[in-house]
């Protein structure tokens, strides 16, 4: 099966209202032309889930600007000024998530799990509304696992099927958001014919579409 995307195939998977995890961490690890595929397909109320908002010229932060994202859910947003203006004019609406409960939360949803215990946010206004649940006396918040529709993430390499490495780094958000989603697509900057199994960090199974670096057409 060949698993290689070109822009109008990758752009036909989208459409208005899709949730969406992008991988990096300050647009480290984000995959940027993926990123410019679903500006210019111009879909919208997009709820993006993704470590923070990005920059206004890179990451996440292009569909922020271009105000197609309804919705952001990540850990904060303070390299965007576009995400800050249309937050606080109630356009965009931000669900802030403490970093590794963030992690925590995907990972949980693609472990199969219903949620996670976690004791971050305790007596602060992070645990109004949640429900508390006591282990040996100790109180934790009960964090739902999350998911999304789609996931875009960054890779180093990959062989044919998607077995997958990434590149230092770069490898935060993306290998769990591989796990975490209906659909992924990987962006990968090298093509190979084999990988070690021992170093795949990502196997194959998880990666459903690829779409080489190069192929800007």
């Amino acid at each position: 099966m060949d698993k290689t995307l070109e822009k109008k195939q990758f752009q036909a998977l989208l459409k208005d209202g899709l949730s969406i995890m992008v991988g990096g961490f300050m647009t480290c690890g984000t995959p940027e032309t993926l990123i410019d595929w679903v500006v210019e397909s111009g879909v919208k109320d997009l709820t993006i889930i993704c470590n923070d908002a990005g920059f206004p010229e890179q990451g996440v932060g292009k569909l922020i600007k271009n105000h197609q994202v309804n919705t952001l859910i990540a850990s904060h947003i303070g390299l965007n000024p576009f995400a800050g203006a249309q937050m606080s004019s109630g356009e965009l609406n931000v669900i802030l998530i403490p970093q590794g409960t963030l992690a925590e939360q995907i990972r949980a949803h693609g472990a199969g799990l219903g949620g996670i215990l976690t004791p971050t946010g305790r007596k602060t206004i992070v645990e109004e509304g949640k429900q508390l649940m006591a282990v040996n006396g100790v109180e934790y918040l009960l964090e739902p696992a999350l998911g999304a529709d789609l996931a875009l993430i960054e890779i180093a390499k990959c062989d044919p099927l998607g077995n997958a490495v990434y590149a230092k780094t770069a490898r935060n958000f993306n290998p769990v958001m591989a796990t975490a989603c209906e659909t992924v697509v990987a962006l990968t900057h090298k093509m190979v014919p084999a990988i070690d199994p021992e170093v795949i960090v990502t196997p194959h199974v998880f990666i459903d579409y690829i779409v080489k670096e190069h192929d800007h057409a």
